[in-house]
């Protein structure tokens, strides 16, 4: 994977896949937590009398929060602290007072089940908001629910247990949080740094492909001419000259990342250099090239040369201009590419003349079959340009 792509798949925030997956298994055991216990809300409230409705309104406001908290978590990819302080607020703290005003409940088994949403409340506070925000939302639901028990009467022993489960909530939850946001981040660091000696391993293997390029043939010529032992005036080696600067040419123009050493990169460059040796001068350029499957590879190599070809007999400039670049992804997904080839000679009308037998079929017809196009434009005096799109 290259080392761009592996930024690319980092989040907005820098957050890494390992460290993203740690936020989506955090939300959804919390969210279990939760629905644990509003179960015990629904069973709890449907025991209750239907002439008194402010437990049901208690029941539908829990509900809908937790919707809102969690539903929101799930699309975002992780919490968003306003709505977690206002869970903490309504459910943890002003539910069970609201029940005891106006819902009748006057007894601990009654207000049990709004109290128990208080621990969700503090365990989802206790990943979701910063450490000072969170050490207070879990002082506040203290506080709040020791008055609430105190209100009806509740025991020590009850009030104990409920306290403890409050508190070991908000901690437990944030321990496992700390240590799986740890490993994740040794994780996606682990991930970067084997990305990073991988594209590292094939800079090199890159930079030896061209040096052997270089020696066989740029090298080779330059020691030639320096020996003596040729004519540099002489046809065949002023051509052999000029096609090793076109190569020269196209590497110091390209990136890094736009050297084509493999798939339609390479064809491509196949098809310049078998232009080139037929005293073909090509200034090609390539770009950000996707991967595309072997027969489309082969494809817009056989319809470039052919369209290399062209320049070569009807042009009449030896010069012809070759850019390849990668396309915004087609109506199936795939990401596309678009080779340009462009000639400055004398253009003609394309209604004034029928297509060729090499137009017609290794052109167009080569494109067609593997779901791309060509498209061919001149004018008088303007030159021709040849688009090659795949997919279309």
């Amino acid at each position: 994977m290259p080392l761009t792509r592996w930024r690319a798949l980092r989040g907005p925030s820098g957050t890494g896949p390992a460290l993203r997956r740690a936020r989506s298994f955090m939300i959804l055991t919390t969210l279990l937590y939760r629905a644990s216990h509003l179960v015990v809300g629904v069973l709890a409230v449907a025991q209750h009398r239907p002439d008194r409705p402010a437990p049901y309104l208690g029941l539908a406001v829990a509900l809908g929060l937790s919707v809102l908290v969690y539903g929101s978590a799930l699309r975002r990819g992780w919490f968003e602290p306003g709505q977690v302080g206002a869970d903490v607020l309504v459910t943890g703290c002003a539910l069970p007072f609201a029940l005891y005003a106006w819902g009748g409940v006057r007894d601990t088994p009654s207000l049990g089940w709004a109290m128990l949403l208080g621990g969700s409340a503090s365990a989802v506070a206790a990943v979701a908001l910063s450490r000072p925000y969170a050490l207070a939302a879990v002082v506040l639901l203290v506080g709040t629910h020791l008055y609430g028990y105190h209100l009806v009467g509740a025991s020590r022993a009850v009030l104990g247990g409920h306290l403890n489960s409050l508190v070991s909530s908000a901690v437990m939850v944030w321990v496992m949080w700390w240590y799986l946001r740890r490993q994740g981040r040794l994780l996606d660091e682990a991930n970067a740094r084997a990305v990073a000696a991988e594209a590292q391993k094939a800079r090199y293997a890159e930079r030896l492909a061209h040096h052997r390029a270089l020696h066989d043939t740029v090298l080779a010529t330059l020691t030639a001419l320096a020996a003596g032992g040729i004519d540099a005036n002489a046809p065949e080696v002023r051509e052999r000259c000029a096609r090793e600067a076109a190569y020269l040419r196209r590497l110091v123009q390209r990136g890094a990342d736009e050297l084509p050493d493999e798939g339609i990169g390479a064809a491509l460059e196949d098809a310049v250099r078998s232009a080139e040796s037929l005293r073909l001068r090509v200034t090609a350029q390539y770009h950000e090239l996707p991967e595309v499957p072997p027969e489309v590879a082969a494809a817009f190599a056989d319809a470039t040369r052919e369209a290399l070809n062209n320049v070569r007999r009807h042009a009449g400039t030896g010069h012809a201009y070759l850019t390849a670049t990668g396309s915004a992804e087609g109506p199936d997904g795939r990401p596309g590419a678009v080779v340009t080839v462009v000639d400055r000679g004398p253009g003609f009308t394309p209604g004034d003349r029928e297509s060729g037998f090499g137009l017609r079929r290794s052109v167009h017809g080569r494109m067609a079959e593997v779901g791309g196009r060509a498209v061919v434009d001149s004018a008088p005096g303007e030159g021709v340009r040849v688009e090659l799109r795949w997919p279309v």
